[in-house]
């Protein structure tokens, strides 16, 4: 029952979050016309009927409660047409809306994290309600009290007084229980009803027995109701009072059982309807009949064209496939596969290379279940464009292009906030303060940020731009200058250089702490997240014409394209990615600095070098420059040279993480990121370029 309630949450926090994304956009979208259309109210309600719906069958009250509250707004609006309100109630609907959609996100992150949800939304629920009164112009009372409705008193043609009762030898009486229209799981939130009761310590048997395991019960609940038999009469009672309290219980009736006629199909005592406090039954004209036994579940499948998978459960896929390619590179890269007959041979490899092309096409499908549309995060700057320009009183629009580019799920999850930040620089930073400085610069009064992504083979580019006052590189060295954030002469910084001054801990233009800026951190912190799924991050900027933020972030983290080198005897593995060049050098091609660390000159710029073995101390022949191979590297705006043994070829490799026992000598801080398995077993370190020039010259 635990994983069947974990499934259900699960389920549960991914429609509603999906819900929740689905109104934002859409509310974005209308408020930027200034109107809701018929079809968007219409959705709104079936939204807010859906999450209350469900919230209740997982017993989270605070969002039940607020989604019914905006449910009753919206079939109001819904019953009278958005035209019966004028454009300033329309615009307080929609700040009401967003602020309503804020509250039901904190409440689910709330159910996320573990978190108590709020006890007392009473105030909030008011206002919704005080709302609806105002456009309404009804009593104080009407809206306020259609939140607390209560089951009709029970009807004395009752059509559940004929429908067949099921057959229990033990049972002294039966409650009969109808549930709200449409409200979805018919089934499994009746089973949640059963377990309420019984977690009351009321000992109960319900039919259909198997509601919680058998989904054609759904339709059995919707049109017959469903059956809680009960041993006595008193045990009848504690459930009753356990009904009142429950949601989406529609009517219900108790149905004693004759004493003195147990063969005998019971009959309703003719006062059944006394003998309930709340006791009620359905609307004659919408009454439920009696209907056949349900037929045997079906085993036909059923057709549909999405499938909602447990993250988890796709990253056991891509383990699993990531074992299988490393051991068919180990099937087939066996040196004991040259001792067969030649004929043998050939048929083994051919059959390889078919099983190679297999495990290729798996890995592909793998790795696509992964990937999701970035559409999802772009959406959702919408909103913070939308708030911000409000607080800051900013006229400002927001292109987005290329939202249907597909990323790793992870790194969609990773780069939200680093966008979020960009996007608040871009507003507060970018865009000049008032449409008169814009319009004295000869631009368009409204300004404009645009969010694109594309995608290379390998990576996806994010970019931000905005056309507003840009970023002078002089400015930023005074302000580093005066904050002691130099490391070197400011004659010596180029203009990228000073421009990723802006990414350093603790630095801010703003004079002044805002809400949204001023504090120092923000940007630095959108670089480490950048880096932390191996992205980089870079500037542009044109003062007085704009800036641009850009973003290049690996499709996945799980399988990447590397090149394997040799140390000695251990071998390494580096990101295709980070590779610029490979070349042989001379002995006289190697200059030296004022420290008499190593250089060598690549595209008439000079490179630090790195010799792998000497860093990592490691045993090797080849020591002299003429006998191994530099590698020209790139990281972010990090470039050097790698000085290594040879190179054995490229290959796919799966990203494994290092075990755990390892964490004690902090790895990652010398440049390892993880490590693979080859073909012949052995095991290959994976660097990371970045990392490793942190610790190689940075930290020197």
């Amino acid at each position: 029952m635990n994983n069947n309630m974990e499934s259900m949450l699960d389920t549960y926090l991914y429609e509603v979050n999906s819900l929740l994304d689905s109104l934002d956009e859409m509310l974005v979208a209308d408020e930027k016309v200034g109107d809701f259309s018929t079809d968007d109210v219409n959705e709104i309600f079936r939204i807010m009927h859906t999450i209350k719906g469900s919230s209740a069958m997982m017993e989270f009250g605070s969002l039940s409660t607020i989604a019914h509250h905006i449910e009753d707004l919206f079939f109001y609006i819904r019953d009278k047409g958005i035209d019966s309100l004028d454009a300033e109630q329309k615009k307080e609907l929609f700040n009401l809306m967003f602020r309503s959609e804020d509250t039901l996100r904190g409440e689910v992150a709330k159910v996320e994290s573990g978190s108590p949800l709020s006890e007392n939304i009473d105030s909030f629920a008011e206002e919704i309600n005080v709302f609806l009164k105002k456009i309404s112009n009804a009593s104080s009372g009407a809206a306020a009290d259609s939140s607390e409705s209560q089951p009709e008193p029970a009807a004395s043609d009752s059509p559940s007084m004929d429908s067949s009762l099921p057959e229990d030898d033990k049972a002294a009486c039966f409650l009969h229980i109808f549930l709200d229209e449409g409200i979805g799981m018919e089934n499994l939130r009746a089973f949640m009803i059963v377990n309420s009761l019984k977690e009351c310590g009321i000992d109960l048997r319900y039919y259909p027995s198997d509601l919680e395991t058998n989904s054609d019960t759904c339709q059995e609940v919707i049109e017959n109701g469903f059956f809680l038999a009960l041993d006595t009469k008193d045990m009848a009672g504690q459930a009753v009072a356990v009904l009142q309290s429950q949601n989406h219980i529609r009517s219900y009736e108790q149905i004693d059982v004759p004493e003195k006629a147990p063969d005998k199909k019971p009959e309703a005592s003719a006062d059944s309807g006394s003998q309930s406090a709340k006791a009620a039954a359905p609307k004659a004209d919408a009454a439920p009949q009696a209907k056949p036994a349900a037929p045997q579940a079906s085993h036909a499948p059923v057709k549909q064209s999405l499938l909602s998978v447990n993250l988890q459960k796709l990253n056991n896929l891509i383990d699993i496939v990531g074992e299988i390619v490393i051991t068919e590179s180990m099937v087939t890269s066996s040196p004991e596969l040259q001792l067969l007959p030649r004929d043998s041979f050939d048929n083994f490899m051919k059959s390889g290379r078919q099983l190679r092309k297999l495990t290729d096409d798996l890995q592909d499908i793998a790795m696509s279940l992964r990937m999701v549309p970035i559409s999802g995060v772009f959406q959702k700057m919408n909103r913070i464009v939308r708030d911000m320009k409000q607080k800051l009183n900013k006229d400002v629009r927001l292109t987005i292009i290329g939202e249907e580019t597909e990323v790793d799920k992870t790194i969609v999850d990773s780069i939200q906030d680093p966008l979020m930040h960009i996007i608040r620089n871009s507003m507060d930073h970018g865009i000049e303060e008032t449409v008169e400085e814009r319009i004295r610069a000869d631009k368009d009064p409204q300004g404009e940020i645009i969010l694109s992504a594309s995608h290379t083979s390998s990576e996806v580019i994010i970019s931000v731009s905005d056309d507003g006052t840009g970023i002078d590189p002089d400015k930023l060295l005074a302000k580093a200058r005066d904050k002691g954030l130099l490391t070197k002469p400011e004659s010596e910084y180029s203009r990228k250089e000073a421009l990723m001054l802006i990414m350093l801990p603790g630095f801010s233009t703003n004079q002044t702490v805002t809400e949204f800026s001023g504090r120092g951190v923000g940007m630095d912190v959108v670089k480490k997240n950048v880096e932390s799924v191996g992205g980089t991050i870079s500037l542009s900027s044109e003062p007085g014409k704009g800036t641009t933020t850009t973003l290049k972030i690996p499709l996945t983290l799980s399988i990447v394209d590397g090149m394997k080198v040799t140390v000695g005897s251990s071998i390494f593995t580096i990101p295709i990615s980070n590779i610029r060049q490979s070349f042989k050098v001379k002995a006289e091609d190697i200059i030296l600095d004022e420290c008499g660390n190593e250089m060598v000159q690549c595209m008439d710029s000079f490179y630090p070098i790195v010799r792998l073995h000497n860093f990592y101390n490691l045993e090797t022949q080849v020591t002299s420059m003429e006998d191994g191979i530099l590698l020209w590297v790139e990281a972010s705006d990090r470039s050097y040279c790698l000085f290594v043994d040879d190179l054995l070829g490229e290959q796919q490799v799966v990203v494994k993480p290092l075990p755990v026992f390892l964490n004690r000598y902090s790895l990652k801080t010398y440049g390892i990121i993880g490590c693979t398995i080859l073909g012949d077993g052995n095991i290959s370190i994976i660097l990371d370029i970045l990392g490793l020039h942190t610790a190689a010259i940075d930290n020197k």
